[in-house]
């Protein structure tokens, strides 16, 4: 993302797309070897990394019973194994006021390769594509290979990350191909209502683009609003459903994830766009095949009392950062987190003193402190940090504790006549 100044700052190029991974591995280096801190990531959205947060025993058994069964050492379809996909399409039907059916699915390698299949798909010579701001450096990143223009459009921290539909609105034209939206939010921790969701539907229905409805995070929702999922809204406009296994299941690593057309109305289903699709998919390499053959059994057997104790612990993490963050004097948060693992909170710069902006104070944090905090410029809001709850209560309390201390020690002193 390019701030305002566009420099190089602690090795950090604000003026290229910076991804979330190349930044924290820069913080990390920054960290100081010392034996009475070790260091503590609130920066990378992993959950697997801390001991409160498992997958459910029927994946690994799953996993370890279709590698054993020597069945699936061999390519898989280029667009999935068949069973597999059929097993996300009924998962993802589920809330939905239509069926899903398994050519509507496809299997990736994570949602960030379902998110370049996206890219890859909708680009055309002068296309442009709608991303919010902030959101993941990914999309950003993938249009730019693709020589697909990028459009931003604001979400709106005081109505709870709300995108900005006159924005969208006013950004779109005859060569927009798609909006992206990002529910539940990350990096925002927001939960979009039904309505709202609804009146997004219709903005692009409007304007004749489709929806690319980034749900990662589906379904991990602790507050107030439950998650709906965009698809939902097929009928009103068409939608490319994006996913994966990560985050729900715990598995990040698994590179699991699918690319799906939720398009009642059909327009996905033309011959000529399908073999678009598949042809696409030939080009790539997806989950490894057991992988892909455990993933009928995960959906189909794991209890709901594994979401419930999921979303519990979410919940009480997101409640402890919460409330440390209203102790710390130079940062605020405007809108409790309801969802995902992360928050953003606005950093008051003028308030320290040898802090010159977002950048800065993460790599300076890093350096005293040991904790590793994503600055906003990552995400596209200068000024702003995204912090991730997703850690045991132990570590995220100090952690928190640090980034106070750390707030106080650089707090500007009050001049005295």
């Amino acid at each position: 993302m390019e701030s305002n100044n566009g420099t190089m700052q602690h090795g950090v190029d604000t003026n290229s797309t910076i991804t979330i991974k190349g930044i924290l591995s820069l913080l990390m280096q920054n960290t100081d070897d010392r034996d009475d801190k070790r260091v503590i990531s609130l920066g990378m959205g992993d959950p697997s990394a801390y001991s409160c947060f498992h997958t459910t025993h029927v994946a690994p058994e799953a996993v370890v019973d279709a590698l054993q069964s020597d069945k699936f050492n061999g390519y898989a379809p280029t667009s999935g194994l068949p069973q597999t996909r059929r097993a996300v399409a009924e998962y993802l039907s589920r809330d939905l006021p239509y069926k899903l059916s398994s050519e509507d699915v496809f299997i990736t390698c994570g949602c960030t390769q379902a998110i370049d299949v996206a890219m890859a798909m909708l680009v055309h010579p002068g296309a442009n594509i709608l991303l919010p701001r902030p959101g993941f450096p990914i999309y950003e990143l993938s249009a730019g290979f693709r020589h697909l223009e990028v459009r931003y459009f604001d979400l709106l921290p005081e109505k709870g990350w709300e995108v900005d539909l006159e924005a969208v609105d006013a950004l779109a034209d005859q060569n927009t191909v798609a909006v992206v939206v990002i529910n539940p939010g990350n990096p925002c921790g927001n939960v979009y209502s039904y309505q709202h969701l609804k009146m997004i539907a219709e903005t692009a229905n409007k304007l004749n683009i489709l929806v690319i409805a980034d749900e990662v995070y589906g379904h991990l929702a602790f507050g107030s609003k439950p998650f709906v999922p965009m698809g939902v809204f097929g009928s009103i406009v068409p939608v490319l459903t994006l996913g994966s296994l990560s985050k729900r299941w715990i598995v990040p690593g698994w590179r699991l994830g699918w690319f799906v057309t939720s398009d009642p109305s059909g327009m996905f289903r033309k011959p000529k766009v399908v073999e678009r699709i598949k042809k696409y998919f030939d080009l790539l390499g997806g989950p490894a095949t057991f992988i892909q053959a455990a993933v009928p059994r995960i959906i189909e057997q794991t209890d709901e009392v594994f979401f419930r104790e999921t979303i519990n612990v979410l919940k009480n993490s997101s409640d402890i950062c919460y409330k440390w963050i209203k102790e710390i004097p130079c940062i605020t948060c405007p809108y409790k987190p309801e969802g995902s693992m992360a928050v953003m909170v606005k950093l008051n710069v003028s308030s320290l003193d040898d802090i010159s902006d977002d950048i800065d104070f993460c790599f300076k944090l890093a350096k005293e402190e040991s904790v590793i905090i994503l600055p906003g410029t990552a995400v596209g809001l200068k000024n702003w940090l995204r912090i991730t709850f997703a850690v045991d209560q132990f570590s995220l309390e100090e952690a928190l504790a640090r980034v106070k201390i750390f707030c106080e020690r650089h707090a500007k002193q009050l001049e005295v006549y």
